[in-house]
């Protein structure tokens, strides 16, 4: 069965971040992710993991200020500085925390500029970053999202991430495949996940609609998880979803799918 590893920007909410380390190895995971562990000090985090047996799976690059609704800075062409500044911090978190991946958001087009000079901006930040990351032994991710739930959001679709892909030119470029935001997008899950397999890194569910648990919604992942082991996926899936009552409640799904 795939390796489940748990968000924890969105699982366990119910306790301060740094104790939600053990309470995700309590409920059976081995790996964790989270939106950014840039608030914490990198070595207590290190700590936690290796007191809770996890391993972490990924996080993602700085994004502007998320709090005032940024949601990645990797398309605007005026933060080029500032997004190198947080490749830079990415790296040094990733090498103390043992992290492999890290996931670059696009971020939404900023008012005034063109599709173009954002993919052109998106481009050369790549090129600058997936060669830096894998000089440190960390795959470069980037990650399509609906544009229902973060409207104008720049890259949102299979297609035109691997046009992305393509253009960058990098070995060390890959897809970041969230099953929540694609099956919004463009659906066909599983026909997809396998045409561009080489290039999916990792995965990331929920269920839709209302982004909660497997089984609360229409997707299929009975067959999804299935489908993963007979087409040899050799990632992670990170459980990135709001549970629908509490978290503890929720994770009845994992026996139900017998993933855990």
């Amino acid at each position: 069965m795939p390796k489940l590893n748990a968000n924890l920007s969105m699982l366990f909410n119910e306790v301060d971040f740094l104790d939600r380390f053990e309470a995700a190895a309590k409920a059976g995971f081995i790996g964790v992710e989270y939106l950014f562990p840039y608030d914490f000090d990198a070595k207590e985090i290190k700590q936690r993991l290796t007191a809770n047996g996890l391993t972490q799976v990924l996080f993602n690059l700085p994004a502007g200020d998320w709090d005032a609704g940024e949601r990645g800075i990797a398309c605007h062409p005026d933060r080029v500085e500032e997004f190198r500044q947080g490749v830079d911090l990415a790296i040094e978190y990733a090498q103390i925390l043992g992290c492999l991946q890290c996931n670059v958001l696009a971020g939404v087009v900023p008012q005034g500029v063109s599709e173009e000079e954002a993919q052109l901006t998106f481009i050369e930040n790549l090129k600058y970053a997936a060669p830096r990351l894998e000089k440190a032994g960390i795959k470069c991710l980037i990650e399509a999202i609906n544009t229902r739930d973060i409207p104008g959001f720049f890259l949102n679709n299979t297609k035109q991430t691997m046009e992305i892909i393509d253009l960058v030119g990098s070995s060390n470029l890959f897809y970041q495949y969230d099953i929540y935001h694609m099956q919004i997008m463009e659906g066909d899950l599983a026909p997809t996940i396998k045409a561009n397999l080489a290039k999916i890194a990792h995965v990331q569910l929920a269920d839709n609609p209302g982004r909660n648990e497997p089984g609360t919604g229409e997707i299929n992942y009975h067959y999804l998880f299935k489908f993963l082991d007979e087409i040899d996926y050799k990632g992670w899936v990170g459980c990135e979803y709001k549970p629908k009552t509490t978290t503890g409640e929720g994770l009845s799904w994992l026996k139900l799918h017998n993933v855990i």
